[in-house]
């Protein structure tokens, strides 16, 4: 009798060597640059993104982070810092926070990015990722071509998705800081969804989870003046979670690793 072939991967494809796989399996290495605006929406907007058995956070309920990212990544084997196409890639997420069993946990509710790879790793972990275009201001140390991380230097960010810009972002340096926001501060909890192949039947997955990265190597971080605008889309929902109030901007160099996360329900 022949014997079925055993194919490998941590995600699809899977093949008979495991080298067609999307992305490798976990621990995953981060090392970035994120740039942190925190704002109020409406009062009650950031309630309509919570399903049951989520609630709004007791303090500041309506307050949001809009993060943009320019990552470097790469499993425990190291070999994508060889190919840096492998391991290079910007995001944009929006992070709000809830409460579950009376405890307060961070939400990604709507996130971009510009590689196949973090989509794929971001769906293993609950977020809602969808593939953009992300531009990110770079510091410099040496020249005229960029700001440096002191008081004075000015960044600019922006997201398109299918070629219509959505967000666009300023920051200006005025200062060191104690934190980079409130935010994002707390294990994220999300949820894990996979739909039926059958019409009309329930969810193959559905599972809510937290998660938190260890081996945190943090940078100095900066505050200053902010400025963020969203903009129409017929396939986003950003009115919504529209500012109304800027509360403050952060700039932050960042390192940390995952290796993966709790189930709580499902």
């Amino acid at each position: 009798m022949r014997r079925m072939a055993e194919l490998k991967g941590f995600l699809p494809p899977f093949s008979p060597q495991g080298r067609t796989q999307i992305v490798p399996g976990p621990p995953w290495h981060y090392s970035g640059d994120l740039l942190t605006i925190e704002y109020r929406t409406a009062p009650g907007a950031v309630a309509r993104w919570l399903p049951e058995p989520l609630e709004p956070a007791a303090e500041d309920p309506d307050a949001v982070a809009c993060i943009f990212a320019d990552w470097q990544s790469c499993s425990d084997s190291f070999e994508e810092l060889l190919d840096p196409v492998r391991s290079q890639y910007k995001e944009c997420f929006l992070v709000v926070r809830c409460r579950y069993r009376g405890e307060t946990y961070s939400r990604c509710v709507a996130i971009w990015v510009d590689k196949d790879f973090a989509l794929a790793r971001g769906w293993h972990q609950g977020y809602p990722k969808k593939l953009g275009s992300i531009w990110i201001t770079r510091p410099v140390a040496h020249g005229r071509a960029g700001p440096r991380l002191a008081p004075g230097g000015r960044f600019g960010a922006s997201v398109a998705v299918h070629d219509r810009r959505i967000i666009e972002a300023r920051f200006t340096i005025t200062a060191p800081s104690e934190t980079a926001g409130f935010v994002n501060a707390h294990p994220m909890l999300h949820h894990r969804v996979f739909p039926s192949i059958e019409p009309g039947a329930p969810a193959s997955l559905r599972e809510l989870v937290t998660m938190r990265s260890t081996d945190w190597d943090l940078g100095p971080a900066w505050t200053g003046e902010a400025e963020l605008d969203f903009f129409p889309s017929p396939v986003e929902e950003l009115e919504l979670l529209a500012p109304h109030e800027i509360i403050a901007g952060y700039w932050r160099s960042v390192g940390a690793t995952w290796t993966g996360g709790t189930r709580l329900e499902g």
